[in-house]
């Protein structure tokens, strides 16, 4: 499948945990590697399930096969790195708001009345529908923290 900026997936290395969270945040399949994996099997899980690898290690781009699936970021900060990579490549920071697990990357489904008895009261009225992680068992609904990152996408979106 060729990525178009819709369906791009992403694999962030460990120092980019931040940054993944965002890609999640704005609707993109995202995994984070984890510590300690070789670089070669690393990028070999990249290329493996069509994921574009973003990181900071700049001995990953040495790899003879890791130019259309590498992007490295000579960044420090979250902030810094969404607007690199948005350089990169396109990134629709709206595609798909708070679709999938912050946590664990699994799309979110609408929580049944079980799942909604444990959401406190006040919060149970700030959202309809509430949200589901079926892979991590947890519960969302917007708050005054999904404001602040709802904004935070539209100002890297450029709206």
């Amino acid at each position: 499948m060729q990525n178009t900026p819709d369906n791009m997936r992403f694999l962030c290395d460990e120092m980019l945990k931040g940054l993944a969270r965002w890609l999640r945040a704005a609707g993109y399949d995202t995994e984070v590697c984890e510590s300690g994996i070789p670089d070669r099997t690393v990028l070999e899980h990249a290329m493996n399930d069509g994921r574009i690898l973003i990181t900071r290690d700049h001995k990953l781009m040495e790899f003879r096969d890791a130019g259309d699936t590498v992007i490295w970021l000579d960044c420090n900060d979250t902030e810094s790195c969404a607007a690199a990579l948005s350089k990169a490549v396109h990134i629709n920071w709206l595609l798909n708001p708070f679709s999938r697990c912050l946590q664990c990357n699994a799309l979110l489904i609408e929580a049944d009345a079980e799942k909604i008895t444990r959401v406190p009261g006040e919060s149970r009225k700030l959202a309809n529908p509430l949200m589901y992680c079926p892979a991590c068992d947890k519960v969302y609904w917007e708050g005054n923290h999904v404001d602040r990152m709802r904004g935070k996408l539209r100002t890297w979106a450029g709206n």
